[in-house]
């Protein structure tokens, strides 16, 4: 799975880096490299403008939260464990099959983190988790693969800005060689040359399998890294700063 990441980069750099036609952002997200399911995060997406016609989609930077609320739910906390949906299943399954057909999205990172029992023993007995840092070997964006929703908050009014709840989910696959020593699953990336195939809404969900492709061998480095980053409330750069050599 993926349950934590980091992000970083500032929006203008995103904007840049992932060609956005439109950065539609209230406030500049303050760089997290300890980011957790419910907390906001940045994703790129494409979406007609308001009262064009004949629509054509614009490349959007916007901040949604992280565990996605299918439009259908009752209640929102449902996104609280719906933070990852599995490729194999995503087209079928009723929470992810609507997004997966139409609302697809980035979601940039600069990588992401994982924890490797150990053969230490807590004070409970159980075996001591090491973090790893998992990262693009030539330092650029991890473009996640990932679907976005927007729930109506039947709650609040028509005028209310807020009546509407954008949410997303990271898809995840089975994890390359490398990294499956550390963990069995990772997110899905997305290689530049398909970010655009990716996001356009108007690809059907049957033409998506071959643009979701895991991480090809080398792609991606792991190291050790401070257990500072198992508390959610730690936040800093020197949560994804290797840990020094053993001598």
């Amino acid at each position: 799975m993926c349950g934590r990441y980091a992000s970083s980069r500032n929006p203008d750099d995103l904007v840049e880096e992932f060609e956005v036609d439109e950065p539609l952002i209230r406030e500049p997200l303050a760089a997290d490299y300890n980011v957790a399911p419910t907390k906001e995060v940045y994703a790129v997406l494409e979406r007609p403008p308001r009262g064009e016609e004949p629509p054509a989609a614009e490349r959007q930077l916007r901040v949604l939260t992280w565990g996605l609320v299918p439009s259908w739910a009752k209640d929102p906390s449902i996104g609280n464990r719906m933070i990852n949906a599995r490729v194999e299943t995503v087209a079928e399954k009723p929470a992810y099959k609507r997004a997966f057909a139409k609302r697809r999205c980035l979601l940039p990172a600069d990588g992401y983190f994982e924890w490797y029992p150990t053969e230490r023993l807590t004070a409970k007995g159980k075996p001591a988790k090491q973090p790893f840092f998992i990262r693009p070997t030539d330092g650029g964006v991890l473009a996640m693969a990932g679907l976005y929703e927007i729930w109506r908050d039947p709650d609040k009014s028509d005028d209310d800005p807020d009546r509407f709840r954008w949410t997303c989910t990271v898809i995840t696959t089975d994890a390359e060689d490398d990294i499956g020593r550390i963990h069995d699953r990772m997110p899905m990336m997305v290689d530049r040359e398909r970010w655009s195939d990716w996001l356009d809404p108007t690809v059907a969900s049957g033409d998506l399998r071959d643009l979701l492709v895991p991480a090809a061998p080398g792609r991606l480095e792991a190291f050790p890294v401070s257990t500072l980053v198992s508390n959610v409330r730690n936040n800093g750069p020197e949560l994804v700063a290797p840990l020094p050599a053993e001598s």
